[in-house]
């Protein structure tokens, strides 16, 4: 297979990327991969699981905080390597090929084309409010699985993004920076209307009384519940590490890679945590599946799990709904814009490794990785059609985890067996900080195994189902040699 990619590389014409990203544009891609849906949604799920305003707030602050600890390890291997591919690289140098080549599996499988689906379903589910036929309804195939127009809708987002991809780096950019930028102007105003212009009195008497703490104790199984509930909070926080992939197209890499994971994730941290604050100055934490009105069903029973459209139905009755399906369109489209650009930089480099098929290791005319891109939305278009929003979420953090762990670990790694590698950045922190993010991540883990087994143990069949695949690319390897 690596001889086949050298020829095809070789006969394309198209040698390598352009480098073209600024820091505002890493900067858009961090932040834009990371605010999807999530934040919009997932507040009603962590509400249900750990019962009080300030333990809602703890989940969202203890995700951001982890993080921004695993950006600022990531840091130091951006900087020390800024390559195509990323965290592939990371891992494939400071382990060797197979952890490498899972991790390209894994973002192929279900980590990179697992959230852009989750986010182009989320698309299509609130561009239902302006259009009642895109229902949820599966009206071709079996059980979960099959078409509705809600999914029809998520497809055609993602066959529309990666057509703009394919155009090049600075259409794809274009859209990223656009959109990211609106979605930014659209959090913020969620946190000013609530906060400042129209927050809800009986709501912040409800919140932010004594009742702020109460719920279970601080016991086992609150603190189980509390780490199953961080699934919500890490995958509204998760792909801070995409910008990563485009490292060679980056203008200064040594100095813009870290700091885009900083300043992006620390940004997008504290807009979190502002937005769930607003939520918590509109309508109570808990409440009641039975609630009558918007207010008596409170975060943890909102209708669909939409806490954002309910806060803003306080605000605006009706046309609450609408802004925030407004807003939720906005930064679904532009997430899965930045999730589609990076992510098929994974695959264009194991490619060029001799790791993948080698048309994926070619560029088209516009100098970007079509056949690696076309790949990956054609994927992300069959995980649209094959479950629901939230299994396709507790796939993606499971597996993600891993590679984040293993990712964070090879800092320490590389210090060891490279210690006179030149390190424009050095980890901030280091070693209690990356060493703090490793034991919670194993911790969180452990206990997504024990309390969500279904979801956490298949995100692990998923990784070491590419073992049988590298397995049979050796032989091919072997054989292909000259």
């Amino acid at each position: 297979m690596a001889v086949q990619a050298q020829r095809a590389v070789e006969s394309a014409g198209y040698e390598s990327l352009r480098p073209g990203l600024s820091l505002f544009d890493s900067i858009t891609i961090v932040a834009g991969s990371m605010i999807g849906s999530g934040i919009f949604i997932v507040s009603a799920d962590i509400a249900r699981q750990v019962g009080s305003p300030g333990a809602l707030l703890a989940v969202w602050i203890v995700s951001g905080l982890m993080t921004m600890a695993g950006a600022l390890a990531y840091g130091e291997l951006a900087a020390m390597m800024p390559r195509v591919g990323g965290q592939y690289v990371y891992l494939r140098e400071a382990y060797g090929d197979l952890p490498g080549f899972l991790f390209g599996w894994t973002v192929l499988l279900v980590v990179q084309t697992g959230t852009v689906a989750a986010v182009a379903v989320a698309f299509g589910r609130f561009a239902g409010v302006f259009f009642p036929a895109l229902k949820s309804e599966i009206w071709l195939g079996v059980g979960t699985v099959g078409f509705s127009y809600e999914r029809i809708a998520a497809i055609a987002v993602i066959a529309t993004l990666t057509a703009a991809n394919l155009r090049g780096l600075e259409m794809g950019k274009l859209v990223q920076n656009v959109f990211t930028s609106a979605k930014v102007m659209s959090l913020l105003f969620i946190v000013v209307m609530g906060c400042v212009i129209v927050p809800n009195r009986a709501a912040i008497a409800a919140n932010f009384s004594g009742a702020f703490f109460s719920g279970r104790p601080m016991s086992l199984g609150f603190l189980s519940a509390f780490g199953a509930a961080m699934v919500g909070g890490l995958f509204s926080a998760d792909a801070w590490a995409s910008v990563t992939f485009t490292g060679s197209e980056v203008k200064n890499p040594h100095r813009d890679l870290p700091l885009s994971l900083a300043i992006g994730t620390g940004g997008v941290i504290l807009l979190y945590v502002a937005t769930n604050i607003a939520y918590l100055c509109e309508i109570p934490a808990t409440g009641t599946a039975e609630g009558a009105t918007v207010f008596a069903r409170g975060i943890a029973h909102a209708t669909s799990d939409r806490v954002a459209a309910a806060a803003m139905e306080m605000v605006w009755r009706r046309a609450g709904a609408w802004i925030t399906a407004i807003l939720v369109m906005v930064s679904t489209f532009g997430c899965a814009n930045g999730l589609i650009l990076t992510g098929s930089r994974v695959l264009f480099a194991m490619a060029r490794d001799g790791m993948f098929f080698a048309a994926a290791g070619t560029l088209n005319r516009a100098r970007v990785p079509a056949v690696a891109l076309i790949i990956q939305g054609i994927w992300a278009c069959v995980l649209a059609v094959s479950g629901s929003y939230s299994e396709l979420l507790d796939y993606v953090v499971f597996a993600q985890l891993i590679f984040y762990v293993l990712t964070v670990a090879a800092v320490f790694v590389m210090r060891t067996t490279h210690p006179n590698a030149p390190r424009p950045y050095r980890a901030f922190g280091y070693p209690y900080l990356p060493l703090a993010y490793i034991v919670t991540a194993t911790a969180i883990m452990l206990d997504l195994l024990i309390v969500k087994p279904r979801y956490s143990w298949f995100g692990l069949l998923i990784v070491l189902s590419g073992l049988p695949a590298y397995a049979m690319l050796k032989r091919t390897r072997v054989r292909d040699s000259p």
